[in-house]
């Protein structure tokens, strides 16, 4: 019981810093690609390889941190079902090219942010 609850509170708190980060979108556009959407997704892996990276540095650190952090607190963060019905969407209007650049955006970026996010772990640790 006790790992669901940190599961569903660190969901809880990635839902809300991702609806914040959501809201990027009504300022920030760029050819019609949901900017709130990217950059959720990107600060995401980012903070995913950093936890990972910390997590293989220190052996102190715990199941229910991980638990809270990378299943509860980035999963709730991050927002694939949100980017494929937006990649959907472009689709439907006719925004093949918009959709194709977002698309492979994103998982390029992301991968790199995973990356850059255990570079960064490692040089601090």
């Amino acid at each position: 019981m006790k790992q669901l609850l940190l599961v569903g509170f660190g969901g809880f708190l990635g839902s809300i810093a991702r609806y914040w980060v959501s809201k990027l979108n009504i300022s920030w556009n760029f050819y019609s690609i949901p900017m709130g959407t990217l950059t959720a997704n990107v600060l995401g892996s980012l903070l995913i390889g950093f936890l990972i990276g910390i997590f293989i540095h220190n052996n102190e650190a715990t199941a229910n941190l991980k638990l809270f952090w990378i299943v509860g607190f980035c999963g709730g963060f991050t927002t694939f079902s949100s980017f494929t019905n937006e990649n959907f969407q472009l689709i439907q209007n006719g925004q093949i090219t918009t959709a194709l650049a977002y698309m492979a955006g994103s998982i390029l970026i992301g991968i790199l942010a995973v990356a850059g996010g255990l570079f960064l772990a490692k040089w601090i640790a």
